[in-house]
């Protein structure tokens, strides 16, 4: 197959796998909106970088881990057997942590992140319940990065897919007919990563995998070695779960819980987008890092100059779509017909949305350079679009412009990192 087939199936294959997660976090601010109103929108986003958090230690060491493998069967190494249960048994060891918080203190990480004293009674316990299965979380990432560069897209596409129908039905069925409200919501977004890894492991564990699971010690060496491939993975999720700590503290001031709500409906609804550009990010790794490994540069090149284009094409669409669409956007999770939430969101989605012209490029840009073990250029345009740039540029584009300089703060961030993420692609290029 040529790399332009390849490209195509693989990155089409993730981009559904994606999107399917994204669908069933859009389902959760779907009903949690008919549920509890506005308080409910803006629960649930106070606890999102929770969320990102765990998915962001998942990704890293999922993706990263993956990545070493790919690259060391490449070269015929036999060491690259081990990335995969070392991942498994690190993974349980870290979610442990989250399960301790999610049992000891969930109240206080809601009154942490800015929930007021009704805010904390409606976002309890659903933190609570996800916090308890996050090492399904992170083995989800795991096993779906494993799938996928050990050649079965479509088993990781179905896993992410099917996972997240389950999410979408589930959360209807819990919080409705069972009267579970926002326990019911948390209970099916918690189960969907089981089921993935059970599909996941339908590969893992037939004669066509390559992937077998090894009980060792667990190694600090590999976790690093891995990681190191895996902090762009890291930063992606969790530059989302920084910017919203990081909005939510100025929206307060700005505008109380009903701007916080409003941005919960940009930020839920922009995980769709960061979600395509990811599937292409992701659907371009297993190919990269195979060519790289094997030291095929003009096949590196060629996807290389794939993976752009489609982001940038991507990145024009999905900004006409949400500029066009942002009144019926907004209606669909303003189920109590707040005026001032629907004002907020509409100017949101259409300020914020312009950052992912550049936002896209950064997502792929930074996952080329991860996949070509351009580990510290992939680190620099990491931290800059996931802390340094949005950071700055959410304090002073608001103390300047209030709540549009929020809106904008995002693309800001991006257009800056955009001009690393071409300089470091560049540079490695002329390698």
């Amino acid at each position: 197959m040529t790399e332009k087939k390849l490209f195509v199936k693989y990155v089409s294959q993730n981009i559904l796998g994606m999107l399917g997660i994204s669908v069933y976090i859009l389902a959760d601010t779907f009903f949690i909106s008919m549920a509890e109103g506005a308080d409910g929108i803006t629960a649930l986003n106070l606890v999102l970088p929770v969320y990102s958090l765990i998915f962001a230690v998942g990704a890293m060491v999922g993706v990263g881990s993956a990545i070493r493998f790919k690259i060391l069967r490449a070269r015929n190494d036999a060491g690259a057997e081990l990335y995969f249960s070392n991942a498994v048994l690190w993974a349980l060891m870290l979610g442990a942590v989250f399960i301790a918080a999610g049992l000891l203190v969930p109240d206080r990480i809601v009154a942490l992140l800015g929930g007021d004293e009704q805010i904390v009674a409606v976002g309890s316990d659903y933190t609570a319940i996800f916090m308890l299965f996050a090492p399904f979380f992170m083995w989800n990432h795991i096993c779906n990065a494993f799938v996928r560069n050990d050649g079965a897209p479509a088993v990781a596409m179905a896993a992410t897919l099917l996972s997240s129908l389950f999410n979408v039905v589930f959360d209807y069925v819990l919080m409705f007919p069972l009267g579970m409200g926002m326990r019911g919501a948390a209970l099916a977004t918690a189960l969907s990563p089981v089921l993935g890894v059970a599909i996941c492991c339908t590969h893992l564990l037939s004669k066509k995998s390559t992937v077998r699971f090894r009980w060792a010690l667990p190694s600090l060496k590999r976790l690093l070695e891995s990681c190191q491939l895996g902090v762009s993975a890291f930063v992606g999720e969790i530059s989302s779960g920084v910017t919203t700590v990081v909005f939510n503290m100025i929206i307060l001031k700005l505008a109380g819980n009903v701007g916080v709500a409003a941005y919960g409906v940009v930020a839920n609804t922009s995980l769709v987008a960061a979600a395509v550009f990811n599937g292409v990010s992701q659907g371009s790794q297993p190919l990269l890092s195979d060519y790289y490994g094997k030291g095929e540069r003009a096949s590196v090149r060629k996807v290389v100059r794939l993976g752009v284009a489609t982001s940038l094409v991507l990145a024009v669409l999905i900004l006409a779509v949400v500029c066009a669409s942002a009144e019926p956007i907004t209606a669909v999770f303003n189920n109590e017909g707040n005026a001032g939430l629907a004002a907020y969101a509409v100017t949101g989605l259409r300020l914020y949305f312009i950052g992912f012209l550049a936002a896209g490029f950064n997502i792929v840009g930074t996952g080329i350079l991860s996949a070509t073990e351009s580990a510290r250029w992939a680190f620099a345009a990491s931290v800059s679009r996931g802390f340094v740039a949005i950071i700055l540029c959410a304090f002073a584009l608001s103390a300047l412009a209030g709540m549009n300089g929020v809106w904008l703060a995002f693309p800001a961030a991006e257009f800056l990192t955009a001009l690393l993420v071409a300089v470091a692609l560049v540079k490695t290029a002329a390698a």
